[in-house]
């Protein structure tokens, strides 16, 4: 850089002996885009929506039996002599929205919280005095276990139904309901999707 006497007396010359020279006709560097990360974000969401609907149409043609595996809860029944009070307590206790209604190994309905609602509650009967049978639903309608998850979904869709007895040759193996098949469908996908946001985020430029 040539700077002559004449620029040097003027106030710009003074101030420019006054700075650096290497400041003078160096700018400040441009900011750095950290495009490459949010790209990489974008792709990683893409990927992970697609894993997600193809795993979750595999697993929707796969029977109900492979849900209910081996490690089956047991099934949560009363007598339907058993007061309504008593079920209620039981349903409290098991952490559970319905009970299945059982006589001499046969289903005779179902008592579900909205019958407990529904048919207790709101028309004032007493729930200490009056017997499961007189407000439960009965003769609940029943699906085998070789029926596939989106069978079983379209079911309680349609029906608007929350639970479904399963049973197999007249006999009773389990109970599912409308959030059992829904945490089904996406009980390994969110451990997939938080993987692939992981990997995005750890390659984000520092």
């Amino acid at each position: 850089m040539n700077i002559s006497f004449r620029t040097l007396a003027t106030p710009m010359g003074l101030a420019l002996l006054s700075r650096p020279v290497w400041a003078v006709d160096v700018e400040p560097p441009a900011p750095v885009l950290e495009w490459s990360f949010y790209v990489l974000l974008i792709f990683a969401a893409i990927v992970a929506a697609f894993v997600f609907f193809k795993t979750s149409n595999k697993r929707k043609r796969e029977p109900l039996s492979s849900m209910l595996g081996d490690s089956r809860r047991p099934v949560t029944t009363v007598h339907p002599d058993t007061t309504v009070t008593e079920s209620v307590r039981k349903m409290h206790s098991e952490n559970i929205g319905a009970l299945l209604i059982m006589e001499d190994d046969n289903l005779t309905g179902i008592f579900t919280e909205r019958d407990a609602l529904t048919n207790v509650l709101a028309a004032g009967i007493d729930p200490n005095s009056t017997k499961v049978s007189a407000v439960m639903t009965e003769n609940p309608f029943c699906i085998d276990p070789s029926t596939t998850i989106e069978e079983a979904m379209s079911i309680v869709t349609h029906r608007k139904i929350r639970h479904l007895p399963v049973a197999h040759n007249g006999k009773l193996v389990g109970i599912v309901s409308s959030g059992d098949l829904t945490h089904w469908l996406v009980q390994d996908r969110e451990g997939e999707i938080r993987d692939l946001i992981d990997i995005a985020a750890h390659t984000r430029p520092r």
